[in-house]
């Protein structure tokens, strides 16, 4: 974090983090590491040479894109994973080829479709051929049955 000077500068590097490249060791920062810097500038701001009020409101600007940006994401990722189970449950029935979640080959008739949540809140889509389990990325084909 940059330190407060008179120049009233501290505000450049929280918009120098916003528009980052990859190699500039900011890449890993999340949306909330990235909101705390900016209030912590905001609030710790020279006294002497305050933030003009379009500074603060281009902060605030940025504030709020990422928070958008940050629902968008999460709102489309919902959708993603939504898709994946119409899909799957659309294989109940059909004849496939895929790799189960052992390594196996396996070849046969979908039973049914569920759903695991991992560790962090993931969701993984399987379908079940007679007692194997497999992910739904690893269909190979999809025959009619």
């Amino acid at each position: 974090m940059s330190a407060i000077n008179t120049s009233g500068s501290s505000v450049q590097s929280a918009e120098n983090l916003s528009s980052s490249n990859q190699n500039d060791g900011f890449s890993d920062v999340n949306m909330d590491q990235f909101l705390q810097l900016l209030i912590t500038e905001m609030q710790n701001q020279d006294p002497m040479d305050p933030m003009e009020n379009s500074e603060m409101l281009q902060q605030i600007g940025q504030i709020r894109e990422i928070g958008a940006t940050d629902q968008l994401t999460n709102t489309l990722a919902g959708f993603a994973q939504n898709q994946e189970l119409i899909t799957a449950s659309g294989l109940i029935g059909q004849q496939v080829d895929a790799l189960a979640d052992d390594s196996t080959e396996v070849s046969g008739v979908v039973d049914k479709v569920t759903i695991e949540t991992g560790e962090d809140d993931s969701r993984n889509v399987k379908v079940h051929v007679g007692g194997k389990t497999i992910d739904i990325k690893n269909i190979r084909q999809i025959n009619s049955a």
